[in-house]
């Protein structure tokens, strides 16, 4: 019973602030993973919230407090009991390419920095291969006209690949992107062999890029590789390694380490990372395609490196921004 209503009233609003901040919250962006604590302090707003609305119906005053309460109660029963979530299934690109792809990244942040690491232990064990035995780059190599001489393919790049590609640079941008889609998908799909087969592509990526790399310095080639490689590599690399991040994401379900779930809810869980990782990477690839096909592949006198460079460097502080900040949200705490 209720005493003194003013104060009752008073003395609750706190509470359905509280529960009404959680749910718009969680209606700007319903895809956000809550945290326990956020689910139990919904939960248990939710159930003060219906106690008060049954008190406060015995009350013919106060009918906009009321009105208020029951729109509370009802937009708490549709999130705690799945309505809204079987809503928020529905597939809405912008949100997923704004939202649940950045913070899926960061979510399994840790992942993609092993690949990164393997990689860059790949870098180097190429580079030094190539600068202490410079006929290691036959072996290394897995393209002929990468093992050409670097002062050659430049004279030759310089004076015809823009001829060479006029006519082509649509077929060329698709092989591109078929090829590259096709190395970091199956880095995904290696991770099914608990990791071993994504941390072996991880690192012989890593051996060829740093055989290449040191092989264009050695030469004084070093702007050529830049302009060469920074517009289209800046992108293209991330997509790699997060490839191998979804990789290592599956090949960590399928190992189970501190988790005593049966490997098909532990396979459940990590699927939907795994696939946005996945599609994020391909999708990464189709940028990184295109602009080699309609930008890299152009050298001076065509395009001068400084743009080629200066473009590239624009290109990793968005993507870097985008990994980092895109789909932040404020605190549930910290919603007015």
């Amino acid at each position: 019973m209720i005493v003194n209503l003013d104060r009752f009233i008073g003395d609750e609003r706190p509470q359905w602030e509280r529960l009404d901040a959680l749910l718009k919250s969680l209606a700007v962006d319903p895809w956000r993973q809550q945290s326990l604590e956020e689910v139990r302090e919904l939960e248990r707003l939710y159930q003060r919230a219906v106690a008060d609305l049954a008190r406060l119906a015995t009350f013919a005053a106060e009918p906009e407090v009321r009105r208020y309460l029951e729109n509370l109660v009802a937009r708490g029963h549709s999130e705690i009991h799945g309505m809204h979530a079987e809503a928020g299934r529905r597939f809405r690109p912008w949100l997923w390419l704004t939202r649940t792809l950045p913070q899926t990244w960061r979510r399994r942040a840790g992942a993609f920095w092993l690949a990164t690491l393997l990689m860059v232990a790949g870098g180097i064990f190429g580079g030094l291969a190539v600068a202490f035995d410079p006929e290691a780059k036959a072996a290394l190599m897995p393209f002929q006209n990468l093992k050409d001489s670097p002062g050659e393919r430049v004279a030759r790049e310089e004076r015809e690949r823009g001829k060479e590609l006029q006519d082509h640079k649509a077929t060329f941008s698709g092989s591109l992107m078929t090829h590259n889609t096709r190395v970091t998908l199956t880095a995904v799909a290696l991770g099914m062999t608990a990791g071993l087969g994504t941390l072996i592509l991880m690192f012989y990526n890593g051996v060829v890029l740093g055989a290449v790399a040191i092989d264009y310095v050695l030469a004084g080639q070093t702007t050529f590789l830049l302009g060469w490689l920074l517009p289209h590599g800046v992108v293209e690399l991330p997509a790699m390694l997060v490839g191998g991040q979804a990789g290592f994401v599956l090949a960590g379900a399928i190992l189970g380490r501190g988790n005593r779930e049966r490997l098909a809810a532990r396979l459940r869980a990590a699927g939907p990372d795994v696939v946005t990782l996945s599609f994020g990477a391909a999708l990464m690839l189709v940028w990184a395609g295109m602009v080699e096909a309609f930008f890299s592949q152009y050298h001076e006198p065509v395009l001068p490196y400084a743009v080629k460079i200066a473009f590239g460097m624009v290109e990793l502080a968005a993507l870097a921004w985008y990994l980092a900040r895109a789909g932040r949200t404020p605190r549930a705490g910290a919603v007015k």
